[in-house]
């Protein structure tokens, strides 16, 4: 069996499950753990059964010397991607990003490049296009099922945790839009933005805030996001960290019914609702109205990531599903929302080019 080293660059909040997925991954040996945070070597130690070789380091030079390294898993701050990836890059290892891929469209283009040059696959860790429920749900939309497709709203909200490097808008959004650009099987045209600051307003960026983007009042703790698409398709998306009640609900909405991914069933988490108008005279009556809970297969999405991170560096066939590039344009969507945002809701055009 072929089996791959692989280092771990960050075991903070995600990176630790990241660290846990590839231990028991059988074509994967873990071979180092970076992260500047010591104590954190103290938890993993506690949490997991790992080899007593695999070295923990608070230094990325060290773990360059370790004869063999195949591929690193990066799970670090987003204003730090691009100078890890492309260094990694360059030292000849497969990549595998947590999200955003960086925080700039042209440092995204300047990294699938050098993948593509060095032949190296670079992937990112969109965890939900990697969702049974979402893979299912690309199958029933593409399928026709629900006729005309009319328009698409999500909700993603909690109580927390809040960032201090970036607002409501870049740590929630990719999620819902990645979700909703599978769905479709298309790109937004067009975007607008607006938000709200409550917590952290007039606040200094300091260095470890992402400085390039366009400067605000504030880390906005509230947003709200209009996505449209060609033929004038439009999906609403409601995010917010400072709300107690806990919602991951989206849906898209055609004239003959609705899906809805709803992750907070666990039970049916994907559910299609039938249902359509029959005109009576000048009356509209609903019709055909059915609901069905769809099946979908039982596995942890985080774990299809790491597979198919595996499989792909192992064939070296670079991901269909969540490449570079496919990171890139969520990247460039995000940069065109907070354009928008900062202009008070201006509808910005896309350009994917």
């Amino acid at each position: 069996m072929t089996k791959i080293k692989l280092a771990v660059m960050g075991v903070g909040q995600w990176g630790v499950h990241l660290f846990r997925n590839f231990l028991a991954h059988p074509q994967v040996s873990v071979v180092a753990v970076v992260d500047p945070h010591k104590e954190r070597f103290t938890k993993i130690k506690l949490l997991f059964d790992s080899d007593e070789n695999v070295l923990l380091t608070t230094e990325w030079e060290y773990v360059k010397q370790i004869e063999g390294l195949t591929a690193v898993a990066i799970a670090t701050p987003a204003t730090t991607h691009y100078a890890l990836i492309k260094d990694a890059l360059h030292q000849g290892y497969h990549v595998l990003s947590e999200k955003p891929l960086t925080i700039d469209p042209e440092e995204c283009r300047e990294l699938c490049q050098i993948a593509e040059y060095q032949q190296l696959i670079l992937m990112v860790d969109h965890t939900y296009l990697f969702h049974p429920a979402v893979e299912k749900g690309q199958t029933v939309v593409q399928s026709g099922q629900l006729g005309h497709l009319r328009y698409g709203y999500a909700t993603r909200t909690h109580l927390g945790p809040v960032r201090q490097d970036v607002d409501a808008l870049w740590d929630l959004a990719i999620h819902d839009i990645a979700i909703f650009n599978t769905w479709l099987g298309k790109l937004p045209i067009r975007v607008q933005a607006t938000g709200t600051v409550w917590l952290q307003g007039n606040r200094e960026v300091g260095e470890n805030t992402m400085t390039r983007l366009p400067e605000t009042q504030g880390l906005a703790d509230l947003v709200w996001v209009t996505l449209t698409y060609p033929d004038n398709f439009q999906a609403y998306v409601h995010l917010c960290w400072l709300n107690p009640d806990k919602q991951r609900r989206l849906g898209i909405v055609g004239n003959k019914g609705s899906l809805i991914f709803d992750e907070m069933s666990a039970s049916s988490p994907l559910t299609l609702i039938h249902g359509e108008f029959a005109k009576e005279g000048n009356s509209f009556i609903p019709v055909n109205q059915r609901q069905e809970v769809v099946e979908i297969e039982k596995a942890e999405p985080l774990a299809k990531v790491c597979n198919h991170f595996v499989s792909s560096v192992i064939e070296n066939t670079p991901s269909l599903i969540s490449s570079g590039w496919v990171g890139r344009e969520l990247v460039v969507i995000l940069r065109a929302l907070t354009t928008s945002l900062n202009q008070k809701g201006k509808s910005i055009k896309i350009s994917n080019g």
